[in-house]
């Protein structure tokens, strides 16, 4: 009788575990343009916290896409991406209606339907366990699909985070959250029964078991998400080890693509089920997850009209749906609060990835087969390292590019700080890498045991990722690391010191520039090839470790952590030679073009350079040298000799610089350089310039498009002078010394930047300031303001040359880009630059006092802008002057090739001069730099 009872009310604890789990019913009807939703709706929610609750809080997400200024909005804006700033008012998400009641049918008090968290009070307290049973009544008008995917776009609707739900990751229901499009997760442990009343002939699909036609329900551990259109989308039903798997798409499938994936699936699914122990029964996959979800970097390289692709459709279906089934599958058996713990299911999804590619993909190129395209008979790819790197290569080569900028993450860094790359290169890729390094160390079997127990155990629980950690290190000690790894940013390095012959054993002198104990691979290689690989495990708070081997292994060259294994910060130590010339140091090769880096080597980049300088050197022919491939380095140099066309000369550059990037600091960068430059300035006159320079760059968050800059410089200076300069007096030398802070915030809507500057020399000590701000006020449609003062603290130079200009500047420091730097007729003299007063007609004189000026350019209509500008100036023993100006701009290329007309000025009405077509002026930008730091915002 005593069983009897304990079983009972072990029968009855489980029963209410099980019972407290929260259940939501829908009734929701689509309107016939599918724009608006009224739903009906129940929530029983129970108090899942440790204390009592006074209220609940619900998730009104539609609210997100309302107005500007929300998060949604400010984030999409950060992504380069102005759509919902600029929508109009049909295209907004918003809830129109809102009723709420409880279980005794009184109204529960909304204060505003806008609000992304609506906090609701409870008549009495609600104690842990207990449940609370709330009636919604809602009506709102779905977002168009363009802003995030989900919404309406006349032909579909897809719903996703509309319904206003409990936020379980939020127990305690105090925490505002706001919705940022990064498929973050709300609901889990939650029974949903969802009925659509949906327009005719329309079908509805969705990743709940649909039970009846429009009808869905179940449990389920992630969002639901449905699908409405017109369109009744394909499935593909797989059989895996006697289990029946329906995997239901959101969009169409060409006939092709339907044939690869099933003779793909079932393979995806049986490996999947090997490395997680269990398949759920149905798989949906939306055309925003596939998009999200897909191989990054296997689509075809199209130019113009040619079309290159690096993977046959079979493969790339192959390593599309792999990555997008994985991810999936781990979202539907993995609870995750997306914003902490986002690394768990990423590095998880790219750790499959790894073991996949690993066992279909070995010796697969990372360029696939773009590398044996022929141009005119020859496959000049072939001639790049990258035509050798391994596909398997871009999970460390990522982080190696993101982490060598110093723009890189903590893993645990919280997602929606994330920029868009390091949610890539960091949150899923190192970590992938990490774990596929602990499980080469520890075997894969033994790994994947571990990844199985944890998914397996933790079914239907929110997880913590920090106990699979504990269970990882528990299994095996040489990966205790990981824990605080994840919680900093870092620059683990492994570096081969040397290797001595002693006796018959080759000692291996490895160096670590860390305390942590970490696990380091070894690699030996004979001149025939034979390889063999060695675990070493270091000693904590131990920084050399020395390594025996036997000579007669043959052992040529010893690697450390090959094929980027291990997220290190730098690979170019990781390799030595035990034989031959370039025994104990590295060898050197000479490449033509930019490459991806090849650490085994000190590669010297050769590179023919044509280019034109000016209209006195014309062209200039040569050669480049430097080190810097594709990814950044610390010391760079580059050392250019061409020849003068115009000329007939030798003249040339060089730059020598280093930069100290620590991980952790309120310093992103601090290079110092030195360089030095010899040009032509004029017919027959040329200068000489030697410059040592510092500048520091603070850090950035990544996603934040703001930075802030500290640069200090000093320049001197040589030039020729012609007998009329000469007998002016003109400045032949001279030493320029200069200060400055610079601050830029290059968003959408609202650009500005700031700097302030001083320079100075023996016969003089000037102080700059300048303001700019850009406000796009409609889409492609921009307003410009420009501030400029400028001050002599002292001026006692013998002539004109360092006075602020008014529409010309003076380039006495050579840092600006003219075609014509002393021309003073003719087409070179017409070239403007936005300096100084920045004005575009040619109005007279220099300044060498203060100056203040306005400029300010507006969009009319297309490429066409209006500008105008207005100033003050004063000259010593002069009255001050009001100057001012106005015309047409065309932007032809924005911000590198546009022409300007002036209209009205200080001069008069300019059309009316007999030479009007001599003061038309352009600006022109050339400058790669400048094009790719603009492409590339967004990303970091």
């Amino acid at each position: 009788m005593k069983k009897i009872s304990i079983c009972l009310i072990l029968f009855w604890g489980v029963i209410q575990v099980s019972a407290q789990k929260d259940s939501i019913y829908i009734e929701a009807k689509l309107s016939s343009d599918k724009k608006n939703l009224e739903v009906k709706q129940e929530i029983v929610y129970y108090n899942h916290s440790d204390k009592d609750l006074h209220t609940v809080k619900l998730l009104n997400w539609v609210s997100a896409y309302n107005r500007r200024g929300t998060s949604l909005v400010y984030r999409k804006l950060e992504d380069r991406n102005n759509d919902l700033h600029f929508a109009k008012a049909g295209q907004l998400g918003k809830l129109l209606e809102l009723d709420i009641k409880n279980s005794e049918n009184e109204i529960i008090p909304v204060t505003a339907l806008s609000d992304e968290n609506l906090f609701l009070p409870l008549k009495e307290a609600l104690k842990p366990g207990e449940s609370i049973t709330l009636q919604l009544q809602y009506r709102m008008q779905l977002p168009d699909t363009k802003f995030t995917g989900y919404g309406t776009s006349g032909q579909a609707a897809v719903l996703k985070y509309f319904f206003i739900v409990p936020d379980h990751f939020d127990p305690d229901n105090i925490s505002k959250r706001n919705y940022h499009d990064i498929e973050e997760s709300v609901s889990f442990n939650t029974f949903w029964t969802v009925n659509f009343d949906i327009p005719v002939n329309s079908f509805v699909e969705g990743n709940l078991p649909q039970v009846q036609m429009n009808s869905f329900k179940g449990y389920l551990d992630s969002d639901p998400e449905f699908l409405i259109s017109l369109s009744q989308y394909p499935s593909i039903k797989n059989n895996i080890d006697g289990s029946d798997i329906e995997v239901k798409f959101g969009y169409n499938l060409k006939p092709e693509e339907r044939q690869n994936l099933e003779f793909y699936l079932p393979l995806h699914l049986k490996f999947l089920k090997e490395k997680l122990g269990s398949l759920p029964e149905s798989i949906f996959i939306s055309d925003k997850f596939r998009a999200k979800e897909d191989f990054f970097g296997n689509n075809d390289i199209t130019f113009w009209k040619f079309r290159f692709p690096l993977f046959t459709d079979a493969e790339k279906t192959d390593l599309d749906y792999f990555g997008i089934i994985a991810k999936k599958i781990l979202d539907e058996s993995v609870i995750a609060d997306k914003e902490k713990d986002h690394w768990f299911k990423n590095g998880l999804k790219s750790y499959l990835e790894i073991q996949y590619l690993k066992k279909f993909y070995h010796d697969t190129k990372l360029l696939g087969m773009l590398p044996e395209t022929k141009i005119f008979g020859i496959k000049p790819l072939k001639l790049f390292h990258a035509s050798k790197v391994k596909l398997l290569d871009r999970y460390g080569l990522a982080y190696q590019y993101i982490m060598l900028q110093n723009l890189d993450q903590k893993i645990d860094e919280h997602f929606p700080v994330l920029s868009n790359f390091n949610d890539m290169a960091i949150s899923s890729f190192e970590t992938g890498s990490l774990f596929n390094y602990s499980a080469e160390k520890m075997g894969e079997a033994p790994f994947n045991d571990i990844v199985k127990s944890y998914v397996t155990k933790n079914s239907g629980k929110r997880i913590n990722p920090e106990e699979f950690l504990t269970d990882l290190s528990a299994k095996n000690k040489s990966a205790s690391y990981l824990s605080d790894f994840f919680k900093q940013k870092n620059r683990v390095d492994f570096k081969l010191k040397n290797i001595r012959k002693e006796d018959d054993s080759l000692q291996i002198k490895i160096a670590k520039n860390t305390n942590e104990s970490i696990p380091v691979k070894l690699e030996t290689e004979t001149q025939e090839g034979e390889k063999k690989v060695y675990w070493i495990d270091t000693e904590e708070n131990q920084r050399i470790t020395n390594v025996s081997l036997p000579t007669s292994d043959n052992i040529y060259k010893v690697t450390l952590n090959s094929g980027y294994i291990f997220p290190e910060s730098n690979y170019r130590d990781n390799f030595l030679y035990a034989k031959g010339l370039f025994s104990n140091a590295k060898k050197i090769k000479l490449k033509l073009i930019k490459d991806i880096p090849n650490p085994e080597y000190n590669e010297i980049y050769i590179t023919p350079r044509v280019r034109f300088n000016n209209t006195y050197d014309k062209f200039l022919l040569g050669v480049n040298l430097k080190n810097q491939a594709f990814f950044d380095q610390k010391f760079l140099y580059s050392v250019t000799p061409t020849y003068s066309t115009g000329t007939g000369k030798l003249t040339g550059s060089g730059a020598v610089s280093y930069s100290i990037m620590p991980a952790e600091s309120i310093i992103r960068s601090l290079t110092f350089g030195v360089s030095g430059a010899y040009f032509h300035y004029d017919y027959g006159l040329a200068y000489r310039k030697g410059s040592i320079a510092s500048t520091l760059n603070f850090r950035k968050n990544p996603r934040s498009t703001v930075s802030r800059s500290i640069g200090a410089s000093y320049n001197y200076f040589e030039r020729d002078l012609s007998p009329k300069m000469i007998a002016n007096n003109d400045y032949s030398k001279y030493n320029l010394w200069s200060l400055g802070y610079g601050y830029s915030d290059s968003q959408m809507i609202h650009e500005k930047s700031f700097s302030l500057s001083t320079q100075g020399m023996e016969d003089f000590n000037k102080i700059t300031a300048e303001g700019f701000y850009r406000w796009e006020f409609a889409p492609k449609q921009k307003l410009s303001l420009r501030l400029f003062a400028g001050y002599f603290l002292r001026n006692n130079t013998r002539n004109d040359l360092f006075n602020y200009g008014i529409s010309r500047v003076s380039n006495y420091s050579f840092s600006y880009t003219l075609l014509g730097e002393s021309a003073s007729s003719g087409l070179l003299s017409q070239q403007f630059i936005l300096a100084d007063g920045g004005f575009k007609s040619f109005l007279p004189g220099t300044v060498n006092q203060w100056i203040t000026s306005v400029n300010v350019d507006s969009s009319v209509w297309k490429i066409f802008h209006v500008y105008a500008d207005a100033g003050v100036y004063k000259n010593k023993d002069l009255p001050a002057k009001f100057i001012w100006d106005s015309g047409i701009k065309v932007r032809i290329i924005p911000d590198f090739l546009e022409v300007y007309f002036p209209i009205q000025s200080s001069l008069g009405f300019e059309p009316s001069f007999k030479d009007y077509a001599k003061r038309i002026r352009y600006t022109l930008v050339l400058n790669l730099g400048s094009i790719i730091n603009a492409a590339r915002r967004g990303w970091y």
